[in-house]
């Protein structure tokens, strides 16, 4: 009997709803935080570590998402779901009292640990509830949740912190992730556990010590200097004996069922695809806009936003065309799409229009909602019920593995061409991005930096070209079937 089969279908709706705000509140942190951080940096100081107010909740959450993906298949989705909502809210309630950044920074730490459960269960949950034909129909809801947040998050966020304390952008996930809690609390039924095994620590300490090292020495490569190679040398350490040790375990945290489907591989290989391409447009796009064409912080969103739009459409699209042709043509034609979005980047131009750097966005958005829900929906119903909750999770953790790796090889590439460019200008990125600095800036000057800039930044784009050329390959993989009405 499939889980959906045991839930009735009125009850069905109640958990999507519940999955969909718990995903809403986690979504909306990023942007609403980003935001708010003018103004809290005003309040609290320590300016020079405010980077780490994201980059530790993203490092945080990334290392916790496969050990919650296992859990979820060890001891239950239900319970998992409550203790990472848990720690999630406590987070965000003592972040709202934090009086230093150095408190800030910890606070957020502790609210990733939380952050880390909440979208590989809320996924999990509802391929559970949803038969293999529905969940291709239903990623569109869950993908559409990004696509509000997006837009409702700087919105929210500014007139939050311009009419209550900085401190209600924390708040306001409260009484959201009480609702999603109390709401599953009442509809999900709680199945017995399958599995007796016990968590594999050994093998967690392993996966979190090279995934820790790893994700630092990316998002501080510039920090590190030197250091960067120690980090490397330790994350690959640290995988060679989280290896060595799986294969003996009797209860390996990675399942060997994952490493023998050629389907779930190709669907994490993607996944780490589309999060490497997904940096070149999401951190450089903005880049462009602000910098060569001088435009401002809410055309730059607003451009951005249009990726965000495009992915929920797509991937409510995708569901329906997966039952009608198959896994591999839907695939196929969110990669031809990425590619195409990709390389409408390379025709970007200092005077490309603000409806121009949109449709770029909006076109990659749509590549992306179609590939990544359709190796999602492919993984969660070529997976079985004891393994879905890894399976789930770990094509997550590829995405934002892939992100990191991304914004580490792009922002290297940028970098170099800089400095190859303009060997004698101090910081010129900073200057032509803020609006005071650019006026004081000789006209001359001014026209020569955002002339090489605008080279180095399409080099990016090449990069971000050839890496989303790879998710063509990666879809030939994909199997030429439809999903099925059946687990």
């Amino acid at each position: 009997m499939t889980e959906s089969a045991e839930i009735q279908t009125g009850n069905r709706h109640w958990i999507l709803m519940a999955c969909m705000l718990a995903m809403f509140m986690a979504a909306i942190e990023v942007t609403i935080v980003a935001t708010a951080m003018p103004t809290i940096i005003a309040d609290l100081g320590g300016f020079s570590h405010f980077g780490w107010v994201f980059s530790i909740y993203l490092l945080t959450q990334a290392v916790t998402v496969p050990l919650y993906g296992r859990l979820a298949d060890l001891w239950g989705r239900k319970t998992l779901f409550f203790i990472g909502v848990s720690l999630f809210l406590i987070g965000s309630v003592l972040c709202g009292f934090a009086h230093t950044m150095t408190w800030l920074i910890l606070f957020r730490a502790f609210q990733g640990l939380g952050a880390g459960a909440i979208m590989p269960l809320t996924t999990t949950i509802v391929a559970d509830i949803y038969s293999p034909r529905e969940r291709a129909s239903v990623q569109g809801w869950l993908s559409s949740v990004w696509g509000v947040a997006a837009i409702l998050g700087p919105l929210s966020g500014a007139w939050l912190v311009q009419h209550f304390s900085w401190a209600v952008i924390f708040w306001v996930n409260v009484p959201i992730g009480l609702i999603s809690m109390l709401l599953l609390a009442r509809f999900l039924p709680a199945r017995e556990r399958r599995q007796h095994s016990s968590l594999n620590i050994t093998g967690c300490a392993w996966l979190m010590i090279s995934v820790s090292a790893l994700l630092i020495a990316l998002l501080q490569a510039e920090v590190l200097g030197y250091w960067l190679l120690l980090f490397l040398l330790l994350a690959l350490i640290a995988a060679v004996f989280l290896k060595r040790h799986e294969q003996r375990a009797s209860a390996p945290l990675f399942p060997l069922a994952i490493w023998r489907s050629r389907l779930i591989v190709a669907g994490n290989a993607g996944n780490l695809i589309i999060g490497a391409a997904m940096m070149g447009i999401s951190a450089f796009l903005p880049t462009w806009i602000q910098g060569i064409t001088g435009g401002t912080p809410l055309q730059a969103g607003s451009a951005l936003a249009m990726m965000s739009i495009g992915w929920p459409l797509a991937s409510t699209l995708s569901g329906r065309l997966m039952l009608v042709t198959s896994y591999r043509f839907t695939a196929q034609l969110g990669a031809l799409l990425l590619i195409a979005g990709s390389a409408l980047l390379l025709l970007l131009r200092a005077d490309s229009g603000l409806m121009q750097a949109g449709l770029t966005a909006f076109v990659i958005g749509t590549g992306m909602g179609m590939t990544s829900t359709t190796f999602l929906v492919s993984v969660q119903n070529h997976a079985h019920y004891e393994i879905r909750g890894i399976c789930t999770a770990s094509i997550m953790f590829s995405r934002m593995l892939g992100s990191a790796i991304g914004t580490a090889l792009m922002g290297a590439v940028l970098n170099y061409n800089l400095m190859r460019r303009l060997p004698e200008a101090n910081d010129p990125m900073q200057k032509i991005m803020s609006h005071e600095s650019r006026q004081a800036l000789p006209h001359g000057t001014l026209q020569e930096w955002i002339t090489q800039i605008a080279s180095s930044l399409h080099w990016v784009f090449v990069v971000a070209l050839l890496i989303a050329a790879l998710t063509l390959w990666i879809a030939w993989l994909m199997p030429h079937q439809r999903p099925e009405n059946e687990d």
